[in-house]
């Protein structure tokens, strides 16, 4: 009997989180043999491992209790791996020197799977006098651009795909060019933006104050707070970034206020983090403690919730002693502080289950106390670890419970900790659990909606056939079995048909009791207002969250799917026509006559340049790539591109998605060291080719833009319930299905996340 509820639970789990030799051949031979390298991992550095190996077994069993995915598929490998999800780098010093030691620490960090953030505030503003060298300075976004391609070097040397966050200040001289950056598709795509919002600037947004712009203690440029505010909506409103960090809030509540200052945050948003902050983290599958589901006695049951959460801490503070750390200070600021960032997923399902609808009053309500119960466990399990084992290096009793945050908590908790310490400094974090959260049966991710009650997905099978399978929301799933043909009550609602101030209000609620933060997506509809968007910011404020990221259609970042509520019963898409993609059985014939383009690329150094010609072919109106051409007078270039020359061709003339090649050749990084090219620095030759096909296939509307993928495909029929979910190409397996969720965009055919 399989463990797995869903073929696509099983999938994920082979896929990512499956112990294999190097050759692939599987080592964990079941998802229970996965569970056990994990809690023994996790329980050797306990006195009596046997006993923890058995409840941290029982934790796991069930999928109650979901570690992040670099502890599922790092815990008990013995490889060179970081089980800590997220990184916040040291601060960027302002010189030459400090920023490129800053960009190979970041760069060590990301080559083992990390996903980071940075606080760009402290480099000064583009024009700014550099003394000593009688010029100006270019600027923070200048560097962030070197970052970018940094990232995108990393990932040809196979690490998980990068995720950073960029932040800078909402009163550094360059937050308007920051705030605007993404405007241009081609420019640091590997990049989340959020600005820091600072408490005085809020008021002085309420106020319609001015707002200076300062560096250094020199002022700038004095400008109205609501223009600044304004051009940060508007482009959110437009392109989907920057996202609003509020910051001054984040360091008020801070557990650890007293030894340190907070002013970047992971890529998702949901862990603020000190100069070289680490944090793990794990979810609390909460539909799993749920009984009597869709009945009057439906409940969930917070003894063994409170049992599950104690379990969970211990888990989660041994794995501080058990992983490995790219940069020897983000060990020392892990063992000084031992934070971990403990939430829940399926928090909407769990919500079905009992009869809410999310959004409401009463499940607003329900969210609060349950997060209320997890923190409270949370802080009292970890005052128990600090009576066996310590309590963290840097704990001091008066500035710990003079925060924010530790002002708010219940007098027991605040007593217990006065008196024994506490283990972990901070313990709550609701993450982003997309692929998770598919590996654990489809169960709602983290504490967002549900986004589909269910989808047909495409499966690409080793053999490179696709197989059609349907996924259905957890809920929706144990309400079929219950309930048979019975139509879903009222109170399901999904992501796309919530109002907008509902999310916020859910947010909200969650947050009261969490110390970090949360990694959500408030979905808005293509079609509202600038205004009613401007007050989903403004709300998120005023109800006391932490950061806003919305995601609204557009044509930048493109469509997230879309499900209806209404129907019920699978319905096939009619295939679609006039499409720009034509998909071919056997490569077609070359046609007398192309029309084509040739672009030179000069390498610095080499004594020759190279000639690209790039042929299209036209079918049905539409242009499309059909056969490269590399040239050079330099003869130890002719075989290789001849070789390439072959290659690129032959995959051009089988039709379909060939974008990728385009990722590939751009990956591509010469060890003897890459070149700056029209100030940007490419890794290799073959990148620099990789970068001139992409930019004839932008130039014939094949492509949208630099690392985007097809503009539309007529051949990628999906069958959903009620209508056509349609998202942009995953760079993975290559499916429409990115989603944009909890800050990320995630694709639900293969779980590949932009984020890690």
């Amino acid at each position: 009997m399989s463990a797995f509820s869903a073929p696509i639970a099983e999938q994920i789990w082979d896929m990512k989180y499956r112990l294999k030799e190097a050759d692939g051949t599987p080592i964990d031979g079941s998802v229970e043999d996965s569970w056990h390298r994990i809690a023994r991992a996790l329980a050797v550095v306990e006195k009596n491992p046997a006993e923890w190996e058995a409840k941290f077994y029982k934790a796991l069993e069930g999928f109650k209790f979901l570690p992040a995915g670099r502890i599922t598929a790092g815990a008990g490998t013995g490889r060179n791996v970081t089980l800590f999800n997220c990184f916040v780098m040291g601060t960027v010093p302002d010189s030459m020197g400090g920023i490129f030691d800053a960009l190979k620490e970041a760069a060590l960090t990301m080559q083992q799977g990390g996903g980071i953030g940075y606080d760009f505030s402290t480099i000064r503003p583009r024009g700014a006098e550099v003394k000593g060298v009688a010029a100006d300075a270019s600027g923070p976004l200048s560097f962030m651009d070197v970052w970018d391609a940094m990232c995108r070097t990393i990932m040809s040397a196979g690490s998980r795909r990068g995720a950073m966050m960029a932040t800078m200040r909402c009163d550094h001289p360059d937050v308007e060019q920051f705030i605007e950056a993404k405007k241009d598709p081609a420019r640091l795509r590997m990049f989340n933006l959020s600005v820091l919002i600072t408490d005085p600037f809020m008021d002085a947004v309420k106020a319609d104050g001015p707002w200076e712009l300062v560096f250094g203690g020199k002022v700038y440029k004095t400008i109205p707070a609501r223009d600044l505010w304004n051009k940060i909506m508007r482009n959110t409103y437009d392109f989907a970034e920057p996202g609003v960090i509020f910051i001054d809030r984040i360091n008020k509540a801070n557990n650890l206020g007293y030894v340190e200052t907070i002013a970047a945050t992971n890529p998702c948003g949901e862990q603020p983090l000190p100069p070289y902050g680490a944090c793990l983290l794990g979810s609390i599958n909460l539909p799993t403690l749920v009984t009597g589901a869709f009945t009057d006695k439906a409940e969930l049951n917070l003894a063994a919730l409170d049992d599950l959460v104690r379990t969970a801490v211990r888990m989660m503070d041994n794995t501080v002693d058990a992983s490995r750390f790219p940069l020897d200070q983000q060990a020392q600021e892990a063992a000084a502080k031992r934070r971990i960032g403990l939430g829940v997923t399926g928090l909407a399902d769990a919500l079905l289950m009992l009869g809410l609808r999310y959004g409401s009053d009463e499940g607003a309500a329900q969210t609060e106390a349950w997060m209320h119960a997890i923190a409270r466990a949370s802080y009292l399990a970890s005052v128990d670890l600090a009576r066996e084992k310590g309590a963290f290096p840097l704990f001091d009793a008066k500035g710990y419970l003079s925060s924010g945050n530790m002002r708010n908590m219940d007098a027991d908790v605040r007593d217990a900790i006065a008196k024994h310490g506490i283990r972990n400094a901070l313990l709550t974090s609701v993450a982003p659990t997309g692929t998770i959260s598919l590996y654990a049966g489809n169960v709602s991710s983290g504490i967002e909606p549900v986004f589909a009650y269910a989808y047909t997905r495409k499966v690409l099978q080793k053999d490179g056939s696709r197989t059609e399978e349907e996924v259905v929301d957890y809920a929706v799933r144990l309400w079929r079995e219950l309930k048979g043909d019975a139509p879903l009550p009222d109170y399901f609602v999904n992501a796309q048909t919530l109002p907008p101030l509902d999310h916020v209000k859910m947010q909200a609620a969650a947050q009261k009791w969490i110390d970090s933060s949360i990694s959500k997506t408030i979905n808005c509809p293509e079609d509202i207002s600038f205004d009613d968007f401007k007050e989903v910011y403004m709300a998120a404020w005023d109800q006391g969250c932490k950061g806003c990221t919305t995601y609204r259609p557009n044509a930048v970042t493109g469509s997230v799917l879309t499900v209806s509520e209404k129907a019920e019963t699978p319905v096939a898409a009619q295939p679609q026509t006039g499409g720009e993609v034509v998909y071919l059985s056997e490569p077609l014939d070359r046609p007398a006559a192309l029309e084509g383009q040739t672009y030179k690329v000069k390498w610095p150094g080499s004594e020759h340049a190279l000639y690209i010609t790039i042929n299209d072919i036209l079918i049905a109106g539409h242009r499309r790539p059909f056969e490269v051409f590399i040239n050079s007078k330099n003869m130890e270039h002719f075989a290789w591109t001849v070789a390439l020359t072959r290659m690129i061709s032959a995959v051009f003339r089988r039709g379909g998605d060939i974008s990728f090649v385009v990722e590939e050749l751009k990956a591509v990084f010469d060890p003897r060291g890459g070149a700056w090219m029209e100030g940007r620095y490419i890794p290799s030759i073959l990148a620099a080719i990789g970068g001139v096909i992409e930019r004839h296939l932008i130039s014939i509307g094949f492509i949208e833009g630099e690392g985007m993928g097809l503009k539309s495909d007529p051949k990628a029929e999906v069958m959903v319930v009620g209508e056509t979910p349609r998202g942009k190409a995953c760079p993975s397996c290559g499916s429409y299905a990115m989603q944009m969720k909890e800050g990320c965009m995630t694709c639900t055919d293969c779980g590949h996340s932009k984020c890690g």
